[in-house]
């Protein structure tokens, strides 16, 4: 299974469990978004630790999701950044609107401070 779904009491985890995420599997994580969106889901936690590679039709799927989050009055954390796509998200600038965290366990910590505000 190339994503990994976990509904979780505040949030959803979803882990992409492919070393790409790019136009051959960004369509489908677009689409499990808007579902898991489209449930009730207003915080997302997605988990790109086992992805060594990104392309542009991958950011697109990660500002999808940062888009159904603040349309939810939610909260987006994306997590796990190998190195390359670390670098890619940095030079497209998307560090400065994203909320980046190192592990998906830093992640849902965040999402408790900001319930707990």
């Amino acid at each position: 299974m190339e994503f990994e779904i976990q509904k979780n009491g505040n949030h959803t985890l979803i882990k992409v469990n492919s070393d790409r995420l790019d136009t051959n599997n960004a369509p489908d994580l677009k689409s499990k978004l808007v579902v898991v969106n489209n449930e009730g889901e207003k915080n997302i936690i997605l988990d790109l630790s086992s992805c060594n590679y990104c392309d542009s039709s991958g950011l697109r799927a990660v500002l999808v999701a940062n888009r159904l989050c603040e349309d939810s009055i939610g909260t987006f954390v994306l997590c796990g950044l190998q190195p390359d796509v670390e670098n890619l998200v940095n030079i497209s600038m998307l560090n400065t609107v994203l909320l980046i965290t190192g592990t998906a366990d830093e992640a849902k910590d965040l999402l408790k401070k900001k319930e707990n505000l």
